[in-house]
């Protein structure tokens, strides 16, 4: 999606476990509308690329939140991601896959919204391809 106007925020914090087999996160989302899905998706800066994990409403594949689901602010979502939990091109992958990515800059979290009422990408609240995007960056 190209960038569009939008008063949405949101922060994703993971947090890697000391044996690098677990990521727990923290989703947290303010002055957006009608989020139906997030994710992580693996690719760099200004490339859209394919989902790896589900975060929002939760972590399993799949399962979207209702469409025109109005206004939501504070923690979204939060859970513990394993290598169980990834999906795309990273299913059946170690969990160290991913964070390599994340590393590396090639993953990105996605916040997907919809007002439910086509035609899509009409405005804030109704933009199904992504709303909100952050390039993952990773500090030790």
């Amino acid at each position: 999606m190209p960038p569009h106007e939008t008063q949405g925020q949101a922060q994703a914090i993971f947090h890697l476990s000391p044996d690098g087999n677990s990521l727990d996160y923290k989703l947290i989302a303010a002055n957006i509308e009608n989020v139906f899905m997030a994710h992580i998706h693996m690719a760099g800066p200004g490339v859209n690329g394919m989902i790896v994990v589900w975060l929002y409403p939760s972590t399993a594949v799949g399962v979207q939140a209702p469409l025109a689901g109005g206004r939501i602010q504070g923690v979204i979502a939060q859970g513990t991601i394993t290598a169980q939990n990834l999906t795309g091109p990273l299913a059946g992958h170690p969990l160290s896959d991913l964070v390599q990515a994340m590393r590396t800059g090639n993953a990105y979290v996605n916040l997907h919204t919809s007002d439910g009422v086509d035609p899509p990408n009409t405005g804030a609240g109704d933009f199904p391809g992504g709303e909100i995007r952050a390039d993952i960056s990773a500090t030790d």
